[in-house]
């Protein structure tokens, strides 16, 4: 067999973490992958993947080859493209994904600008309060709010967001003090339960970390509804920090408690092919990467929780 089609297989068993999902990628039979697999290691002398009835591991020399046969097959397309004279012009289709809001709000105009740059290249956007699985669904490239789980998916980190308590300078001239979380219970509360799904707000104090149980006068499952009840000065919310960056410049919004925010939430751009991801992959990578970093809504990582 093709030395070339058994690295293919390999490389996409173990980006599926299975023989059945390489088989549907590659559109072969289960045991076409299965018979390339063998014969490889047979070649080779080694094992690459360790198989259970339930799951298949990659070894720790199956770790390093992989590897190395990514690099090679993205030479391989590299030498295709350049001969092709695509190098320098990304084109096909670009599927991302990132938060409803921030998606909206942050990463829309970069896809927008890249597009401008890149007018073969066609975008799909999912914009989702949920994981997307990059593999499964076919996704080139993510943008990730929260601490990334162990994977073998690529991140670059370009920021950090807070989580803040907001309210409008109208509601806290009236309402009562507030110094420490434990205040928080006097006071009326909207929960957002895309953000706060237990009404429950995990902050500092004292150094220590400190729950608040709260009841809500309103929850909701809409944070831009949560925001609009804000600024009818009904009581306070908690939100991530982007979402409510414009409304504190133009002084609709205020911050409270700041010094008793948990730690900040990393912001990564995601994605699955490493540095040998594709023309257009790589096209975007760079050019949201460079965007975010400058975003005012994102703090740098050395920046004040």
């Amino acid at each position: 067999m093709d030395r070339l089609h058994q690295i293919q297989v390999f490389v996409a068993v173990v980006d599926a973490n299975g023989f059945a999902g390489a088989a549907r990628k590659l559109n072969l039979s289960p045991p076409a992958v299965t018979r390339a697999i063998n014969e490889l290691e047979a070649q080779l002398g080694a094992r690459l993947l360790t198989r259970t009835t339930r799951v298949v591991r990659v070894t720790e020399a199956g770790e390093r080859y992989a590897e190395d046969c990514r690099r090679i097959l993205a030479e391989l397309v590299e030498a295709d493209e350049s001969v092709a004279g695509l190098h320098a012009n990304p084109r096909g289709r670009l599927t991302l994904t990132a938060p409803v809001l921030f998606g909206a709000q942050v990463v829309t105009p970069i896809v927008t600008e890249y597009l401008r740059l890149h007018p073969e290249v066609q975008a799909q956007c999912w914009f989702l309060d949920r994981i997307v699985n990059m593999m499964d669904e076919g996704v080139d490239v993510a943008v990730r709010i929260g601490e990334l789980p162990d994977s073998s998916l690529q991140a670059v980190r370009v920021g950090q967001v807070r989580r803040v308590i907001v309210a409008t300078p109208q509601y806290l001239q009236s309402a009562p003090p507030l110094q420490v979380p434990t205040d928080l219970q006097a006071h009326a509360i909207v929960a957002a339960s895309a953000v706060t799904p237990n009404a429950e707000w995990r902050l500092q104090q004292a150094g220590e970390p400190v729950t608040i149980k709260l009841q809500p006068r309103l929850t909701t499952t809409s944070n831009d509804a949560a925001i609009q009840a804000c600024l009818q000065h009904f009581g306070l919310t908690r939100l991530l920090s982007y979402q409510v960056a414009t409304l504190q410049t133009e002084g609709r919004l205020q911050t409270v408690l700041t010094d008793h925010e948990p730690a900040p939430l990393p912001v990564h751009v995601v994605h699955r092919e490493g540095r040998y991801a594709s023309k257009k992959a790589r096209a975007f990578i760079d050019l949201a990467v460079e965007r975010l970093r400058a975003h005012p809504a994102l703090e740098s990582g050395g920046g004040r929780p």
